[in-house]
């Protein structure tokens, strides 16, 4: 597509593409640049310099030159593409009240490169799951930016989803409120989520889990960033009902998540039996600690 060295592409996280700005390549732990003869360079200041006209062709080519189809994903910032790569979006957002109507005069557009790290979350499994057959358990993933968490819950449901001689296969719901997990595209999983796996996309957390309790049978719910007291509630109900939950949130460690008052409230009352601590020590999605919480 760039015309790069294959092994970029395998590094390759992310295209920003800003107007009267440089193109810039983030590879591996470093930003590029890309040369009017398509050459990767170091110096973002003689990068080809990107025009509106680019923006708005970029966009009429994501969109299939139907920006109005994709109304409801640019309310949210991002649209999904095939190969579950999201595209986020910057520019003049107009509201409605307190809501976000649309965003308009686009200044700017970010590719997140969607990965799959097939068994990356392998050596987490018998930290999360217990007994014969073993089943899992409320599990809480704490993990600074950039550091791998939605590509260890997507293996997990991967693994979870099929099973072997140690895991029993479960039926897995993943709530995707902002499609990167499965990075569904019209409503079809992108990336290997397992056999057993249903996904509720573009569905806020809090709602999508009693969504899942009710409606699809689920043995465990994965999602994404909780925060809000309803996401905190969903997770209390989700475990009152049986369902095993694993979850994430953006932190550093243990400590900096029980300083924040409502997750402080949630760990005070034992829901979670594991928590994992992730870095990018060794590549995104090194497991730097793992906490058990025994009964």
């Amino acid at each position: 597509m760039l015309g790069l060295p294959e092994e970029c592409y395998a590094k390759l996280e992310e295209i920003r593409i800003r107007s009267a700005k440089p193109l810039q390549l983030r590879i591996g732990e470093k930003d590029y640049g890309l040369n009017l003869r398509g050459k990767l360079i170091e110096n973002l200041n003689d990068s080809y310099m990107i025009t509106a006209d680019d923006i708005y062709r970029i966009l009429a080519s994501i969109s299939d030159n139907s920006l109005y189809a994709f109304e409801e994903e640019i309310r949210r910032g991002f649209i999904t593409i095939p190969g579950g790569h999201r595209v986020g979006l910057a520019g003049q957002v107009i509201l409605h009240g307190n809501d976000i109507k649309t965003i308009k005069e686009f200044s700017g557009i970010c590719f997140r490169v969607a990965r799959e790290v097939k068994n990356c979350a392998q050596a987490l499994l018998p930290q999360i799951c217990t007994g014969y057959k073993g089943t899992a358990v409320n599990t809480l993933i704490i993990s600074p930016p950039r550091c791998g968490k939605t590509t260890v819950l997507r293996d997990l449901a991967r693994l979870l989803s099929l099973g072997d001689k140690l895991v029993g296969a479960q039926n897995v719901v993943i709530v995707d409120e902002r499609s990167e997990i499965a990075g569904c595209y019209q409503g079809i999983p992108q990336l290997d989520i397992g056999p057993r796996t249903d996904v509720l996309d573009s569905c806020p957390k809090a709602i999508g889990m009693m969504m899942a309790v009710r409606s699809l049978s689920p043995q465990v719910i994965i999602t994404d960033e909780i925060g809000s007291r309803e996401d905190l509630q969903a997770v209390n109900d989700c475990v009152n009902a049986g369902v095993a939950v694993i979850t994430s949130i953006h932190a550093n460690n243990l400590n900096e998540v029980k300083k924040r008052p409502l997750l402080s409230e949630l760990l005070n009352t034992g829901v979670f039996k594991t928590v994992a601590v992730l870095s990018r020590r060794n590549g995104p999605g090194s497991v730097e600690e793992v906490i058990r919480f025994e009964p």
